[in-house]
């Protein structure tokens, strides 16, 4: 008998939706209120994208705690374990996300939830990409930076010394991978939703802000 294959790990990056304290470079167009009630819906429709793979296990990795109430009404709505973000920056948040998840995960991918366009298609194919031996998998943003990078093996290399936030992300990010010497593929290129002009691009969202 075949022994089922052990699943991955989508872990999703977010901080708590407290009005004035998360997407605050949307302030300026929704308002601190709306800001944060538009980033809690696109927490949800992220976790509703992940909890859809069959392949994979789902972990809300929250920031600044778990015990905000929206965080922990929309892991038990979609079955995902809950842990707290780690380190003195995101790199170092990142690192020690995957270093947990790949200790018993033959995979891993960090996604945010700021990528309205992602769909459930896009994490399966990065899922399949790496149980197929990619090293890793990264999905590249319009802005520079990547909304989902997935790994087989973790590497302190990809996450140190990174400008993030800056349009330099993925560029030096491949330039490391190249470096590693690792295998790696890449997903369609999708637009952030950062900024007040970003939301041209995302009219409809406006609703849920």
């Amino acid at each position: 008998m075949n022994a089922t294959p052990a699943k991955g790990d989508i872990m999703v990056f977010s901080r708590a939706p407290v009005p004035g304290q998360t997407k605050t470079r949307l302030i300026p167009a929704l308002g601190a209120d709306g800001a944060a009630r538009l980033h809690a819906w696109l927490i949800d429709r992220t976790l509703a994208r992940a909890a859809a793979l069959a392949e994979a296990r789902v972990t809300l990795w929250c920031t600044p705690s778990d015990d905000d109430p929206v965080l922990r009404a929309c892991a038990a709505r979609y079955g995902a374990r809950l842990a707290v973000q780690q380190g003195e920056d995101l790199g170092r948040r990142m690192q020690r996300a995957f270093d947990t998840a790949l200790r018993s995960a033959p995979w891993a991918m960090v996604l945010g939830t700021d990528c309205p366009q992602l769909q459930t298609d896009d994490l399966r194919q990065a899922a399949a990409m790496l149980a197929h031996g990619a090293d890793a998998v990264a999905g590249p943003a319009v802005d520079g930076g990547y909304y989902l990078l997935g790994l087989r093996r973790s590497c302190a290399a990809l996450f140190s010394n990174m400008p993030w936030g800056t349009a330099e992300v993925w560029a030096l990010t491949r330039e490391r991978l190249e470096t590693l010497g690792w295998s790696w593929s890449t997903l369609e290129r999708y637009r952030d939703l950062d900024r007040p002009e970003d939301l041209d691009y995302f009219p409809d969202l406006r609703c849920h802000a």
